[in-house]
């Protein structure tokens, strides 16, 4: 999809999506330079951004309560094994591992979530530890592949918003030599 195409897109739904905002970030990421067409679109993005024609959908208005469940049982895991041994385990890989295999508990609301976490303990409790277990002895046997991954992080710099205020303040003069020129 094209960033004009995501911007008349998110103009006629009046949201920006995080996936129309990852495409946004990954062609501006990737392209050499961007076409006029393509500034003048992130331009109106921004203007409507700005002015409320268009909301940016967060990126949760819900939590998977599971997650919370599942890093407290590994954290306490991996702690014990990493004070008793030369271990270094990554407890992200161990995280994901274990909730690839667990049912997910999502909650929008406080009273969810406390409704979640009490019947994930009372009835999962040993099910997520038997998974955070296996996950732990998945990553003790397996041997680093790929020491160059890079982990997935969220950067405050990152957002859509921004990312067009950057482009538009680095390339302003070249799309103003540009109009002049024609």
């Amino acid at each position: 999809m094209t960033i004009e195409k995501i911007v008349e897109q998110a103009l006629q739904d009046g949201y920006l999506t995080p996936a129309m905002e990852a495409e946004v970030g990954r062609i501006c990421d990737t392209a050499s330079e961007l076409s006029i067409e393509e500034y003048m679109a992130l331009d109106r993005l921004m203007g409507a951004l700005l002015t409320g024609k268009v909301v940016a959908v967060p990126r949760k208005q819900f939590i998977n309560v599971m997650e919370e469940l599942v890093l407290t049982e590994a954290i306490a895991r991996v702690a014990e094994i990493e004070s008793n041994g030369d271990n270094a385990l990554d407890l992200g890989d161990i995280a994901a591992y274990a909730l690839n295999r667990l049912p997910p508990l999502y909650a929008t609301t406080e009273e969810g979530a406390n409704f979640q976490r009490e019947t994930a303990k009372g009835e999962l409790s040993a099910l997520i530890s038997d998974q955070v277990q296996e996950a732990i002895a998945r990553s003790l046997r397996q041997p680093d592949f790929y020491p160059e991954r890079q982990t997935l992080q969220k950067k405050a710099e990152d957002s859509v918003l921004n990312q067009v205020k950057v482009l538009l303040e680095v390339h302003a003069d070249k799309f103003e030599a540009a109009e002049q020129a024609s």
